[in-house]
């Protein structure tokens, strides 16, 4: 199983945004929805491929009220999420999936609310740094393409 979560602007909720209205309510009713994170909706689908498809389908509503899609590919990775864009290169063969960890974008978890992503690097010989941009009592990794890691 693949999961998506859909982090919403923290402007907006997300929740109400995507099931009030018809098409996207239409594309969510067949999963099982919960909230990992404030202001969050997560499914599972049943591949990589379902999930790009997914957020392709939702990317209208993405636009407006997402802060960030991720996606928790388990042949990838079982610990770290992967950017939609990271994973949509998995997908179409863009990227290897053993050559997925090499930029990660680490958020913070404050109050069950993502804060301040900290980017870094990955050498061979190297552990990564402690996320250090505010005292947090756990963190969450999202890998990233190299152009999401120099924007």
């Amino acid at each position: 199983m693949t999961t998506v979560c859909l982090v919403g602007d923290p402007e907006t909720d997300l929740r109400y945004e995507l099931l009030s209205r018809e098409t996207a309510r239409d594309a969510l009713a067949t999963y099982d929805l919960r909230s990992p994170f404030e202001n969050s909706i997560a499914l599972d689908t049943v591949s990589l491929g379902a999930a790009v498809s997914l957020c392709n389908d939702l990317n209208w509503y993405l636009v407006r009220f997402v802060d960030e899609v991720l996606i928790m590919e388990p042949s990838v990775s079982t610990e770290e999420w992967l950017s939609r864009d990271l994973a949509t290169a998995v997908r179409n063969d863009a990227i290897r999936r053993e050559e997925t960890d090499q930029f990660l974008k680490l958020y913070g978890v404050e109050e069950n609310r993502l804060v301040e992503p900290m980017y870094l690097a990955r050498s061979d010989d190297a552990d990564l740094p402690e996320y250090d941009l505010r005292d947090v009592e756990e963190t969450v990794g999202v890998r990233v393409t190299s152009e999401e890691f120099e924007g």
